[in-house]
């Protein structure tokens, strides 16, 4: 009897504890309203990481679809969570489209406002084709193995998604195989969804919470970048602008300024497509940065090389370490410093070549007197000698009573006394 008692008393204990620690009192808000791409992952990678065991996930959901191979690993965030996560479809008008609607099968909770629409799953290429390359829209005219292998395999995922969360897989599965879409209305009637909700309230409300904070979790100015340009759509574009520049740069070389451009078009296309690592295009883009600062010191491109060049500094740096699964983090007043130490070492050149471009006379140019240089071209021969000198890095037009040939070393007189237009310097064999 005395054994009894007090395991009824720890059993209490205990289950006064498990209560304790399912009562949530913070619901952290994340909003998608973009395709599915790399950035929508890495947002909701970094920000789920941030949300501690007693609390929820809200994802308040409006999304065409996206990439499959992102869907399924948001569907992996979602697994590994160690807290309930809930899409809500909302607000009215919006929709969870092809890859939304995978995502949505993955929540501990599916909630929709009135006025949405979730399906239209079936896998498509880019190009807006089926993945066979056909119209057809039909699962009974799939005639592909590709196509049928794309469609079992999503519905196989669906499948055990709804099997574990206890919804319809049927409808999931028509949404792939027949690009099935449901009204909301139609979604709760299907058991697609737990319920209808249009307000925070009636959230509260089906959840059983007790008045919590909803804390928002918003996109940083890098993430909402980033997403613009994994755009599947745009990064399309920018593979086909990187392409067509560098094409150029190789029918015409000698610029660099279209192949700089068509290699950072490239990179971005890159994310884009998810072929690259976002850390690695960083790295991508910091390496270009330096080869445009380089090049810009030895081509006439009036400061489009090092814009170029800083551009990818800064998206780069900001991207290099600022990633869910990175160890180290780039303190941003680090990038903005060495930005700012660029910026005006750039400014200083670009004052002192403005100053000396702005004299009104040759008189201000400094005369390399009694300094030794080469010859360097031979510009006519026809009556008194015109040579194109180097001396000290810069070329001049001089004269000279001496037979020169390219390659001879010579030494300046003076500016020649003849000369009262241009700039000519007069000139003798050493």
């Amino acid at each position: 009897m005395f054994s009894m008692k007090y395991l009824l008393i720890l059993g209490l204990s205990l289950l006064t504890f498990a209560q304790e620690d399912l009562k949530v009192n913070k619901v952290f808000e994340f909003s998608i309203n973009s395709t599915i791409n790399p950035a929508t992952y890495r947002y909701l990678s970094k920000g789920l990481k941030k949300v501690p065991e007693n609390s929820m996930a809200l994802i308040k959901l409006n999304t065409p679809g996206g990439l499959v191979s992102t869907t399924k690993d948001i569907l992996n965030l979602f697994g590994e969570a160690k807290f309930p996560i809930i899409v809500w479809i909302t607000p009215e008008g919006s929709s969870a489209t092809s890859a939304g609607a995978l995502i949505s099968a993955g929540a501990d909770y599916l909630f929709m406002s009135d006025g949405t629409n979730i399906g239209a799953a079936t896998p498509i290429a880019s190009t807006g084709k089926n993945i066979d390359g056909s119209d057809k829209k039909s699962s009974d005219d799939a005639g592909s193995d590709l196509r049928a292998k794309a469609i079992n395999d999503l519905v196989a995922l669906t499948t055990s998604l709804c099997e574990k969360y206890g919804r319809n897989k049927n409808a999931f599965k028509l949404m792939i195989s027949e690009a099935k879409s449901y009204s909301a209305q139609q979604a709760k009637k299907e058991n697609v969804i737990n319920q209808i909700v249009n307000s925070k309230k009636d959230l509260v409300k089906e959840l059983k919470l007790s008045d919590p904070e909803f804390i928002e979790m918003p996109r940083s100015m890098i993430d909402t970048l980033l997403d613009i340009i994994a755009n599947p759509q745009l990064a399309y574009i920018f593979f086909l602008l990187g392409a067509a520049l560098i094409y150029f740069e190789m029918q015409a070389p000698g610029g660099f300024i279209a192949g700089a451009l068509g290699a950072g078009c490239l990179l971005l296309a890159g994310i884009g497509f998810q072929v690259l690592p976002i850390n690695f295009a960083a790295a991508g883009l910091v390496l270009l940065s330096l080869i445009l600062f380089i090049l810009e010191s030895y081509i006439t491109s009036y400061g489009i090389l090092f814009i170029g060049g800083l551009l990818s500094l800064v998206f780069g740096s900001l991207l290099l370490f600022d990633t869910p699964d990175s160890l180290l983090i780039l303190d941003r007043r680090v990038i903005f410093v060495t930005i700012a130490t660029l910026l005006g070492i750039f400014g200083f050149i670009a004052y002192i070549f403005f100053k000396e471009s702005d004299a009104p006379s040759s008189d201000h140019f400094n005369i390399p007197k009694d300094k030794k240089g080469s010859v360097f071209k031979v510009l006519d021969l026809i009556g008194p000698s015109i040579y194109q000198i180097k001396v000290q890095g810069q070329f001049w037009k001089a004269k000279s009573k001496d037979k020169l040939e390219p390659g001879d070393k010579i030494i300046v007189i003076d500016r020649d006394p003849t000369d009262q237009e241009s700039l000519i310097l007069e000139i003798k064999k050493i």
